[in-house]
C-alpha cells in the first residue's frame, strides 16, 4: 500500500513538473479578403515558419468558404505567415507570440493582383507554374529549373496546350496556324519562322508564356489555334542589371548579352544574341510509284549546311507623369544559310526493272532573312481605374534573299525524255522578297458599374508584298543567261480596315467576354511580265467570339468558349513563281486563294493547388474551305510558267500548289498535369490527341486518323543545389489530306547549377545520346502515284550553356496595355529566303 502512494505520488508530481514546463499553445486568427471587392478569398494556402526557420513550416492549411482561419501553434517566439491563392499576390506579416497573450487576431488582410514583398524575410515554397484565366494558360518559365539550360523552343514543350515534335514543328491547340506575340506585341518573323527564332532564344530572359486559346475581338482573326505572348524578365526597382550567356554544342556556337536600366521614370532594356549553327551532313531518300505508267522514280541524297541567326530588341518607356507613358521598341530578327547538297535520280520500269532517266544534281544555296520593326504607344489613364485610350503606330518589313545554283550531270542516253534533257540545264535562280507593313490603331477600354468592362478599336493596316525571281540558264558557251519565262516578278497590295467591339463581365466567381469584329480586306495582285493576269479583290469579314469562366472555390475553373479565326494566305502560299529544280517534282503557289476561316468550340477545366495542376481541354473545330497543298500528276504543258516548248504529251510529273479545297473536322483532348512530389521534385506530363478527318470532294481526296502526343519528365534538386532534368517525348504519326507523317520519340537529360550567390549559372545537356541519327518519313497518296520520303537528320546533341549576371535590377520596360497586334497572316516560310514555293 505504502509503494502504491509512493508511486502515485511520483507521477503526479512528474506530471505537474511536465505541465509547468510545456509549451504553451496559441490562436492565431485573422480573415482574408479581397481589396476590391472585399469578398473573402476561399481556399487560399497558409504557411507559418520561424523566422529563424524559414524553411521548416511548423503550420500548413487553407482558409474557409469565407476566407477565414484560425489555427493553434505550440510555443512562443517571432514567426512569419505567408497566404497565397491562385492569380492573387501573396500576403506576408510578420508577429510576435508571447505568453501574456494566448490569442493573436491578425485582423483583415488584403490580397490583390499587385505583387508585393516583404523586405528580409525569406519565404521558400514552390510557385505554381501555371494559371488560367478565361482567355489564356500561363506557363511561369522563371519559376522552372530548366529554363537555366534551354532555349525558349524546349521550354514550350511543357506548355499547356501546345506541342512541339521531334522535328521541332509547333502546334497550339492541335493547329500550326498560330501567332506570335512578344510582351503583347506581334512579331511577324517569330510567326513566320517560330522554330529557327525560338530556338535561339535563351530560356532564362523569358519571364512567362501566354497561350492565349480564346483571343477576343480587339486581336486580329488571324490564327487558328490562338496565340503564345512571350513576356520578358520584369520587376521594378532603380539601377541596372545585365546578364552575358555563352554556349557550345556539337551543332554550334552561341553567346548574348541582356541589360535593363532604370532611372526615375526612364527604362531602357536591350538584348542581343547570336547563334552560329553547323549541323551534322543530313541524308534522304525516297520514291514515287506511277500507276499507270508503272514506273518507280527513286532519288537518295544528302545535305550538309552552315548558317548564322542573330536577334535584337531595344525597348524604351518614359512615364511623362501618372497618367500619361509612352513606349518605343525596336527589334531585328535574321540570319543567312550556306548549304550544299547533291542527290541521284533514276526511273525504274517496274516490269523489266530497266533504268533510265538517270541523272545527278548538285545544289548550292546562299540565302538570308531577316525581320525589322518599329512600334511607338501613347497611352493615357483616367482618373477611373482601367481606363485607357491608347495610339499605336507599328512599321515592319522583312526583307529576304535567295541565290542558288543547281548542276546536272548526266550522260544523254540516260535519259528518254527529249523534254527533260532541255530542262536538265544548269541554272541559278536569284530571289528576293519582302513584306512591308505600316499599322495604325486607336484602342479605348472603359469600366461600367465596377463588374463590366467596354473595349473598343480601329485599325488601318498598309501591306505590300513584293516577290522577285529571276531565272537564268546555262547556254552552250557555258555562260548564263536570263530566263524570261522561268521568271517571275509579283505584287500582292493589301489594305485592311478593322473595328471592333467587346464587353467583359466579372462578377464574384463569374466572368465572361463577348465580342465582334470587322474586318474589310481590299487587295491588288499585279504580274510584270504579264500584266494581262492583273486582278483586285475585296473581302468583308465579321468574327464573332464569346468565352465564359466560372470558379469554384479558389483552385478550380471551369470555362466555356466559342472563336472564328480566319487564315490567310501570305506570300510563301501566294507566290506564283515556278520552283521546277527537279522537272520531274515542280512547285508553285496559287495567288487566286482566298483566306479560310475556322470555328471552333471548346470546353475546358482546371485545378491548381500547390501540389497538383491539372488543366484538361475539349476542343472541336471546322473548316469548310481549309487552304491545304496538294499534289497531283500534270502535263508538263498545263502547267502555268512552264516554258512552252514541245514535250511529250504522254509525260506525266507531280505538280505541288495550295488551294482552297478542303474540309477539315477535327476532336481532341488536351491534359497537362503538374505534380510537386516535394519542394525539391516535380513531376510533369503534357498530353494532346485528337481525331483528325480531312477530305476534298473536287479532287476525290479524303482522309483520317487518329493522333497523339505525350511531352513528360521529372526534376529534381540534389545536394550542393544540383538541379537536374528528365525528359520524354513520343508522338504518333500525323495525318494530312494525302497522307501522314512518322511517329518519333526524343529524350534528354540536363544538369544545372549556381555559383557566386546565383549570379554565375553553368549547366550542361544531352539528348538522344544513343541515337546519332533518326528517320523522318513522309507518305503521299494519290489515285495516280504514291510519294514517299525518308529524312534522316542528325539527333546527338550535346553541350554546355554558362550565364552571368551583374547587377539587382529586376525592372522591366512599362508596356502599353493596349497596342498594336497584326495576327491576320498565314505563316508558312520554310527556312526563309526561299525563292519561291
Amino acid at each position: 500500500m505504502k509503494k502504491l502512494i509512493l508511486c502515485m505520488m511520483l507521477i503526479t508530481a512528474s506530471c505537474m513538473a511536465f505541465a509547468q514546463n510545456s509549451p504553451v499553445t496559441y490562436t492565431v486568427k485573422g480573415v482574408l479578403l479581397d481589396s476590391l471587392t472585399l469578398e473573402g478569398e476561399p481556399y487560399a494556402t497558409i504557411r507559418i515558419v520561424k523566422k529563424e526557420a524559414p524553411t521548416k513550416p511548423v503550420k500548413l492549411a487553407v482558409t474557409d468558404t469565407n476566407g477565414k482561419f484560425q489555427e493553434q501553434i505550440t510555443g512562443s517566439g517571432n514567426y512569419v505567415i505567408s497566404i497565397t491563392s491562385i492569380g492573387k499576390s501573396t500576403v506576408v506579416r510578420e508577429f510576435t507570440l508571447e505568453e501574456s497573450n494566448k490569442t493573436m487576431d491578425l485582423g483583415n488582410l488584403y490580397t490583390s493582383d499587385d505583387a508585393n514583398e516583404l523586405a528580409a524575410v525569406e519565404v521558400v515554397a514552390q510557385k505554381p507554374l501555371v494559371k488560367v484565366d478565361i482567355d489564356k494558360i500561363e506557363y511561369n518559365i522563371q519559376d522552372d529549373p530548366d529554363s537555366k539550360t534551354n532555349s525558349v523552343l524546349e521550354m514550350l514543350r511543357k506548355v499547356p496546350l501546345v506541342t512541339v515534335d521531334g522535328e521541332d514543328n509547333i502546334q497550339v491547340n492541335g493547329s500550326s496556324s498560330f501567332k506570335v506575340h512578344v510582351n503583347g506585341k506581334p512579331n511577324n518573323m517569330m510567326s513566320d519562322n517560330p522554330t529557327e527564332v525560338l530556338k535561339s532564344i535563351p530560356a532564362h530572359t523569358i519571364k512567362h508564356i501566354e497561350v492565349i486559346t480564346n483571343p477576343g475581338a480587339k486581336y486580329d482573326a488571324e490564327g487558328v489555334g490562338g496565340i503564345l505572348n512571350i513576356v520578358t524578365l520584369g520587376g521594378g526597382f532603380e539601377g541596372y542589371t545585365a546578364t552575358f550567356n555563352a554556349s557550345a554544342s556539337n551543332m554550334g556556337l552561341g553567346g548574348g548579352v541582356y541589360v535593363t536600366t532604370k532611372k526615375e521614370k526612364f527604362t531602357v532594356t536591350g538584348r542581343y544574341n547570336y547563334n552560329y549553327n553547323d549541323r551534322p551532313r543530313s541524308y534522304s531518300e525516297g520514291f514515287t510509284e506511277y500507276f499507270d505508267s508503272k514506273t518507280t522514280e527513286r532519288n537518295t541524297g544528302s545535305s550538309k549546311g552552315t548558317g548564322s541567326f542573330q536577334h535584337g530588341s531595344l525597348e524604351a518607356s518614359y512615364e511623362i507623369d501618372t497618367l500619361r507613358l509612352i513606349t518605343m521598341s525596336f527589334g531585328m530578327y535574321g540570319g543567312d544559310n550556306d548549304s550544299k547538297g547533291q542527290s541521284l535520280f533514276t526511273t525504274t520500269n517496274n516490269a523489266t526493272g530497266d533504268i533510265y532517266n538517270n541523272y545527278n544534281t548538285l545544289n548550292k544555296n546562299e540565302s538570308s532573312w531577316y525581320s525589322i520593326r518599329g512600334n511607338i504607344d501613347y497611352q493615357r489613364s483616367f482618373s477611373v481605374k482601367e481606363r485607357l485610350l491608347t495610339f499605336s503606330y507599328n512599321i515592319n518589313t522583312r526583307p529576304q534573299s535567295s541565290d542558288s545554283y543547281t548542276d546536272y550531270t548526266f550522260k544523254k542516253e540516260d535519259i528518254v525524255n527529249d523534254w527533260l534533257i532541255d530542262r536538265l540545264r544548269n541554272m541559278r535562280s536569284d530571289g528576293s522578297q519582302n513584306t512591308t507593313e505600316h499599322t495604325f490603331q486607336l484602342d479605348y477600354t472603359t469600366p461600367i458599374a465596377k463588374i463590366h468592362t467596354l473595349e473598343t478599336g480601329l485599325k488601318y493596316i498598309i501591306r505590300n508584298n513584293i516577290s522577285d525571281n529571276d531565272r537564268y540558264t546555262m547556254n552552250a558557251n557555258g555562260g548564263f543567261e536570263h530566263d524570261n519565262d522561268g521568271s517571275s516578278h509579283y505584287k500582292h497590295l493589301n489594305n485592311i480596315l478593322a473595328a471592333y467591339a467587346g464587353h467583359a463581365l466579372r462578377y464574384k466567381a463569374f466572368s465572361s467576354r463577348i465580342g465582334v469584329r470587322y474586318e474589310r480586306t481590299m487587295q491588288d495582285v499585279e504580274y510584270k511580265e504579264t500584266p494581262d493576269k492583273n486582278f483586285d479583290v475585296n473581302f468583308n469579314d465579321i468574327v464573332p467570339s464569346a468565352s465564359a469562366g466560372f470558379k469554384i472555390g479558389q483552385t478550380q475553373n471551369i470555362r466555356v468558349g466559342y472563336n472564328m479565326r480566319i487564315w490567310r494566305p501570305s506570300i510563301y502560299n501566294l507566290n506564283p513563281y515556278l520552283n521546277d529544280a527537279n522537272p520531274t517534282n515542280v512547285s508553285q503557289g496559287n495567288s487566286n486563294l482566298k483566306s479560310e476561316k475556322n470555328h471552333s468550340f471548346n470546353l475546358s477545366y482546371s485545378s491548381f493547388t500547390s501540389k497538383f495542376n491539372l488543366n484538361f481541354s475539349l476542343r472541336h473545330s471546322f473548316t469548310n474551305n481549309s487552304i491545304e497543298r496538294v499534289t497531283e500528276l500534270r502535263k508538263p504543258s498545263e502547267i502555268d510558267g512552264w516554258k512552252n516548248e514541245a514535250v511529250d504529251s504522254d509525260t506525266d510529273i507531280r505538280y505541288s500548289t495550295y488551294k482552297n479545297i478542303g474540309k477539315s473536322r477535327y476532336t481532341g483532348l488536351s491534359g497537362y498535369v503538374n505534380y510537386n512530389a516535394s519542394p525539391k521534385t516535380r513531376i510533369y506530363m503534357n498530353v494532346n490527341g485528337g481525331y483528325n478527318k480531312y477530305e476534298s470532294p473536287s479532287l476525290g481526296l479524303e482522309n483520317s486518323g487518329w493522333n497523339c502526343f505525350m511531352y513528360g519528365g521529372v526534376q529534381h534538386t540534389f545536394p550542393w543545389e544540383l538541379r537536374v532534368s528528365l525528359n520524354g517525348m513520343v508522338s504518333t504519326p500525323y495525318v494530312s489530306l494525302q497522307g501522314k507523317g512518322a511517329s518519333q520519340t526524343d529524350y534528354s537529360v540536363s544538369v544545372n547549377r549556381s555559383f557566386l550567390k546565383k549570379r554565375l549559372t553553368i549547366s550542361v545537356y544531352a539528348s538522344n545520346l544513343f541515337e546519332k541519327y533518326k528517320d523522318y518519313k513522309n507518305t503521299t497518296d494519290n489515285i495516280n502515284f504514291k510519294d514517299e520520303s525518308v529524312y534522316k537528320y542528325p539527333a546527338r546533341r550535346f553541350g554546355i550553356n554558362v550565364s552571368y549576371r551583374i547587377g539587382d535590377l529586376k525592372a522591366q520596360v512599362k508596356k502599353a496595355a493596349r497596342t498594336i497586334n497584326n495576327d491576320d497572316v498565314k505563316g508558312g516560310g520554310e527556312g526563309g529566303g526561299e525563292g519561291g514555293n
